[in-house]
């Protein structure tokens, strides 16, 4: 066993190996420990392997899924060794070899690699996420990036230079990325493959054959390189499916012009799909969603990852959410038939790849079934949206299949075919006759175990079946001696604690029949179902549509819910640059606040080709942060299709958008703050346009003072004047308010903020004109730092600004505060100790000191004056 274990390891390579052993996996050795520490379970050992006791442990197989999701979390892959024969066909085998049955082994192989980009497994997945697997390849100086989602068969394949590949693959969020094994490029956690698969020829034949067309022309214009990607991830997949293809529909060519660019930074800076943090809660999917379908979550996953830049398609989408908006009633009927719908996508998926179940041909079944009623409702409206109308005809089609898998199925199919009972009755005779002897078999055994009571005079007497015996014979062991009895026409097959277990040849001869009937009842059933699932595979791309057509409905529908829920409005998309918005809201704190009982401040927003430019200035924790991230947030739902929370928005459609707000130290990559602000500032300095819309928060922090004023005004500059795209840039620097003189597309704003009676007052509110000051030290006392720390900072700053007023120079004064006298006493001649004693009466607040503190301060000076004259 081991020799065999070992043979299938080698195999596996750095995958854990789950080595099948009757109703467990099984791991041994190095992936035994490594499996019991992920998932702590046992570690046990079994035998000795040269000489050393071998480490051991196993999960059910019943359970399996639930174990394999925590490992690929971990970021393992698992190899799954199945046994490929049966013991009597191992035995059989044995003996055609001439070898001892006895000593037979069941033949293993591993039948698939389990990785995090490959799943098909309901348990395994999120319903509510897309799970993509990437791959790259580069050909002549730009990289091909072929990406599926296997569990519904989308394939898109697309190819960038390689200095926007970070970007293209923020935008996927693939769960893995396969590159060849000389792969030069980003990003680290990559899985390699073998350098030869990622071919273009490779990748054009196996999509032909895979599609069974000649030529590919009626999918796309696909490029060299994005054949040579495809190549790899057809090779990837048959890899681990080992031979097996998943469900793989027709590729989609994704232009690079087709949709708003964002990279990583902003992405994460925005929050859209998931919290910097890593979670999903506090999102703007998370507060913006309301599909009732998985399907449709994962759609508008896809729209918020990569808004549109056509104004006709962006506004096919915002008709269908305001078509749905108009109509409250209709669409609470409808929503509620989606809601009960299942994920037929993904259930496709799964029958293609051969891991269907009966439960999955049900759900196609009433998926489909559900879709005509919809069709039906929808076209009893009028005024339909175009983006409608083009939907509904992928809604019919399958009234042929959905009357088939009707009649072939029982209305609730279970999810394991191995036992049957999912083929409904009167479907075919033949099983509804076995069906019967088998029922009957069953009706004779209790009429059988009437007789041998009545026979024996034994009450307690009870026929059973077990897996290992079958049916038997049990009576309480005090009535065993009679039954043990030669003539009494039983024989003896085991003794138990308390009870004894017989046979007879009458019901070893009805045993025979049940199981005759049994076995061959489940062989028809199972030739019924692989003939439902190659009707399925059949006509899997129409359905496929039919799936993807239900999605957007719901996203649709759900969209119209959220905006009539937060009462927003539709955007005005347009061609020209201006981005005016009135009353504009950022949703996720909107929401987060209305939870609290609190109400949002809106603020207007208004950019054009003659004020493109706003320079914000005012407090922390004014809101100048989230006025920039709402204004973002809003163009990118704008784009997307969806209503926005404002009184009104007109949004010049915007090509690139750009997030330099908030930043955190990369100490992963040797990176700080200010390393990684830079970064990403040069990244926007590069890649803007003047179509572009940028974001800035606080360019500058991190170094000196002069060095970020610096590069803050040149950047502001570079913005204005060379890239000259609409941008919002909050600062605390109030020299910036200068460039408003050579600047003539900058405008100043500032949050307002107010002081009363010592305690400062935030209003979020965003007016005209440059700051009067930052109010830095009122924050400080508003977030708890210590009064005294408070004063002693007014000193300091008190002492900046008069000697920057004087000289010009933010340091010059210094030496004349008691913490700077100290160090410079040497070449101050007038830093005598009258002068420090009189320094340290002027920064005493007499008022403040207690008695005590009074009584030591006179003593504290008189022991400074003494060691003076001493």
């Amino acid at each position: 066993m081991m020799q065999q274990y070992l043979a299938l390891k080698e195999q596996a390579g750095g995958s854990l190996l789950f080595y099948r052993m009757g109703d467990f996996f099984e791991l041994f050795f190095d992936d035994a420990r490594e499996a019991a520490n992920i998932l702590d379970i046992a570690l046990t050992t079994r035998g000795e392997h040269s000489g050393e006791p071998v480490p051991m442990c196993g999960v059910p197989v019943h359970s399996a899924e639930g174990y394999l999701a925590r490992l690929i979390k971990a970021g393992q892959r698992v190899a799954i060794a199945e046994q490929v024969e049966t013991p009597d066909e191992a035995k059989a085998r044995a003996k055609a070899e001439g070898k001892p049955s006895s000593k037979v082994l069941v033949q293993r192989d591993i039948v698939r690699f389990v990785t995090a980009g490959t799943l098909t497994e309901e348990a395994l997945l999120n319903p509510r996420r897309a799970n993509l697997l990437a791959s790259l390849a580069e050909v002549r100086g730009q990289v091909g990036v072929a990406s599926c989602d296997i569990s519904t068969g989308a394939m898109v394949l697309e190819e960038c230079a390689p200095d926007m590949l970070g970007a293209a693959l923020a935008r996927i969020g693939a769960t893995e990325i396969v590159v060849p094994e000389d792969w030069p490029h980003g990003p680290d956690e990559v899985t390699f493959h073998t350098r030869g698969d990622f071919a273009s020829d490779a990748g054009s034949d196996r999509l032909k054959a895979i599609h069974g067309v000649a030529t590919l022309d009626g999918f796309g214009d696909f490029s060299r390189t994005m054949m040579a990607a495809a190549g790899g991830l057809i090779a990837y997949l048959d890899h681990v499916g080992r031979g097996s293809l998943p469900l793989l529909l027709p590729p989609v060519v994704r232009a690079s012009a087709s949709g708003m660019e964002m990279d990583e930074a902003t992405r994460a800076s925005l929050e859209i799909l998931e919290t910097q943090r890593g979670g999903r809660s506090g999102s703007l999917i998370a507060t913006l969603d309301r599909c009732t379908t998985g399907a449709g979550s994962r759609l508008l996953a896809e729209d918020l990852a990569a808004p549109l830049l056509q104004e006709s398609a962006i506004n096919d989408r915002l008709d269908l959410v305001e078509f749905w908006r108009a109509r409250p009633i209709e669409r609470s009927d409808l929503r509620e038939t989606l809601r009960a719908l299942p994920d037929i996508g993904r259930a496709l998926g799964r029958i293609v790849a051969g891991r269907g179940s009966p439960r999955d041909l049900g759900q196609i079944r009433d998926g489909l079934a559900e879709a005509v009623r919809i069709h039906e409702s929808i076209l009893c409206e009028t005024d339909r949206p175009r983006l409608l109308d083009a939907l509904l005809p992928a809604l019919t089609g399958h009234g042929a299949l959905i009357d088939h898998l009707d009649r072939a199925l029982v209305e609730a199919p279970p999810t394991e075919r191995a036992n049957g009972g999912f083929i409904a009755d009167g479907y075919d005779a033949s099983l509804d006759e076995l069906r019967e002897i088998s029922g009957n078999a069953r009706r004779a055994i209790a009429a059988m175990e009437a007789k041998y009571r009545d026979q024996t005079g034994i009450a307690s007497l009870k026929i059973k079946h077990n897996g290992v015996l079958g049916y038997f014979i049990e009576v309480p062991s005090r009535h065993a001696d009679a039954l043990m009895e030669a003539e009494s026409g039983f024989t003896h097959r085991q003794t138990m604690k308390g009870a004894v277990r017989f046979n007879s040849l009458s019901l070893h001869e009805e045993a025979s029949r049940i199981s005759e009937a049994g076995g061959r009842a489940v062989a028809a059933e199972e030739a019924h179902f692989e003939e439902l699932i190659g009707e399925v595979a059949a006509v899997r791309e129409a359905i496929a549509r039919t799936a993807s057509a239900l999605a957007r409905i719901d996203v649709a529908t759900g969209n119209a819910e959220r905006a009539a829920e937060g009462d927003w409005t539709r955007p005005e998309i347009t061609g020209d640059s201006a981005i005016a918005i009135k009353g504009g809201r950022h949703p996720v704190v909107e929401a987060a606040l209305a939870k609290e009982g609190d109400r949002f401040v809106a603020n207007d927003c208004s950019l054009s080709s003659d004020d493109r430019l706003w320079l914000i200035g005012g407090p922390n924790m004014g809101g100048k942060s989230t006025f920039l991230r709402q204004n973002a947030l809003i163009v990118l739902m704008a784009q997307s299709g969806c209503f926005v929370p404002a009184d009104s928005a007109t949004i010049g459609i915007v090509d690139r958008l750009f997030s330099r707000v908030g930043a955190s130290d990369n100490l992963a990559r040797g990176r700080s703050t200010f390393m990684v602000e830079m970064v990403e500032t040069a990244a926007i300095l590069a890649q803007a346009s003047e179509r572009s819309f940028v974001i800035l928060d606080e360019v500058g922090r991190g170094t000196s003072t002069y060095d970020g004023l610096a590069l803050a005004w040149a950047v502001v500059e570079a913005v204005h004047s060379r890239i000259a795209c609409r941008c919002l840039f909050a600062t605390h620097y109030h020299e910036l308010a200068r460039l408003a003189e050579s600047c003539e597309a900058l405008s100043l704003h500032h949050v307002r903020a107010r002081e009363w009676k010592g305690d400062l007052v935030l209003l979020h509110e965003l007016a005209q004109g440059p700051a009067d000051r930052s109010y830095g030290l009122a924050v400080a006392k508003l977030a708890g730092v210590p009064d005294a720390v408070v004063k002693r900072a007014s000193q300091v700053l008190a002492k900046l600004e008069e000697a920057r007023t004087e000289t010009g120079g933010i340091a010059a004064g210094l030496g004349e505060l008691p913490l700077f006298a100290a160090s410079m006493q040497q070449s101050d001649p007038e830093a005598t100790p009258e002068r420090k004693l009189a320094d340290r009466l002027s920064q005493t607040d007499i008022d403040a000191l207690s008695p005590r503190e009074a009584l030591e301060l006179l003593y504290d000076l008189k022991r400074e004056i003494g060691s003076t004259d001493h």
